[in-house]
């Protein structure tokens, strides 16, 4: 498989591959949080999320939800569908937690009485800016009909994994989606891992994502190693 690097993210780099319609994904160790501004390596993360990730795609594709993901070449390596992304990280919470219960001035897991769903514009440079549907259909960044496809697709994917973390007695507190254009239709895409999640213990409410880095809380990699084994039963 020839590869030439296409764009090197915070977590991933970005290939080509010999098939125009594929990408292949590498996950990093790099760890950062604050837009940047803190920095690290969490030993072996990029392995950990890039198996967590191919987890929850596989399920919900069991739950009629398509997705970027096709095959997994490696342990730190991902195959996926070429998508046009659409400039939006879309936010779903369930409990109140970081920079929500800062803005709303709420103790930080304080149960939301319905998910909230927010949108913030994919820009590093920005700082990645809060926006809403307003601001998108203004700047061209999805269609109306796009937007209602990612609100319900949004919510069933939250739905879903509520549900199914729920029997791993993990939380599922808050995450970010990201979408993108494939042939035409909008389908899921980037990750789905302790990086982009916030998980807590049913019992305990013991942290297992990426805010023990951001914290300073310590044992961030067996946080991540916690949840792929209850997820897989594999131990990292």
């Amino acid at each position: 498989m020839s590869k030439e690097k296409l764009y090197e993210g915070k977590a991933k780099v970005i290939y080509t591959t010999d098939n125009p319609d594929e990408l292949l994904v590498y996950y990093k160790d790099d760890a950062t949080a604050g837009n940047g501004a803190k920095k690290g390596t969490i030993m072996e993360k990029g392995i950990l999320n890039n198996k967590i990730s191919a987890f929850f795609f596989d399920m919900l594709a069991e739950n009629n939800i398509e997705h970027h993901y096709i095959s997994m070449p490696s342990e730190r390596e991902m195959i996926v569908k070429k998508l046009d992304i659409i400039p939006l990280e879309v936010v779903l919470r369930n409990v109140a937690a970081g920079s929500l219960a800062q803005r709303l001035g709420v103790e930080e897991g304080t149960k939301l009485s319905t998910p909230v769903l927010e949108y913030y514009y994919k820009c590093d440079e920005l700082g990645d800016p809060m926006i809403n549907q307003f601001h998108i259909k203004a700047m061209n960044w999805a269609t109306e009909d796009e937007l209602a496809q990612i609100e319900k697709l949004g919510l069933k994917i939250n739905d879903i994994m509520t549900k199914y973390l729920k029997t791993k007695n993990i939380d599922l507190i808050d995450f970010k989606l990201e979408f993108g254009r494939y042939h035409g239709k909008v389908i899921l895409g980037d990750e789905i891992s302790p990086d982009n999640c916030r998980f807590w213990d049913s019992e305990t409410h013991e942290k297992l994502d990426k805010d023990r880095f951001r914290r300073d809380l310590g044992n961030v990699e067996d946080a991540y190693k916690e949840i792929l084994h209850r997820l897989t039963g594999e131990k990292a």
